[in-house]
């Protein structure tokens, strides 16, 4: 079984036509894992919808205790790029038997071109593969935690050395 905690980011956006900017309404994690046909036994848990450059470390601080209290050994956590590091960072300090692989999405999942699906099916197999750690997974690509940073040029994460 794995614990799927939302916390929301580019990943869970709408696009607001009134007001002309990208909103939270609610989590599209159960209509995307019915698109991908998902087959993997998961709980979701929605932590938070917030973006990620607001996220404070009241918000950290509940994400942790999140993965805390989750019966799983495995948890995927949806999150925004802005501070995902700091996040991953913060859960690393924890030293939590588990593994835990955040993602997110440089595209939000309801505009096309999104890399929500991708990183999404990559976290949820790194989730039940990689040893107990913290992760994050974009692109197609394992980072751990610590060791990873985002490049904004770019639009891409990549490992420090």
């Amino acid at each position: 079984m794995l614990r799927l905690l939302i916390t929301g980011g580019t990943f869970d956006k709408h696009y607001d036509a009134v007001r002309g900017e990208l909103t939270f309404r609610d989590t599209h994690l159960p209509q995307i894992l019915e698109t991908v046909r998902c087959t993997v036994p998961l709980e979701l848990e929605i932590c938070r919808l917030v973006d990620s450059l607001y996220m404070g470390d009241e918000d950290r601080q509940a994400v942790a205790e999140a993965c805390r209290a989750a019966p799983e050994r495995s948890i995927v956590i949806t999150h925004g790029t802005d501070s995902m590091t700091l996040t991953a960072e913060r859960l690393l300090q924890e030293g939590l038997d588990k593994t835990i692989v955040l993602t997110g999405a440089m595209v939000p999942f309801t505009v096309s071109g999104s890399d929500a699906l991708f990183n999404l099916g990559g976290a949820i197999v790194a989730a039940r593969t990689c040893p107990p750690g913290v992760y994050i997974v974009m692109h197609g690509q394992v980072f751990p935690a610590g060791r990873v940073q985002k490049n904004r040029g770019q639009g891409c994460f990549e490992e420090t050395l």
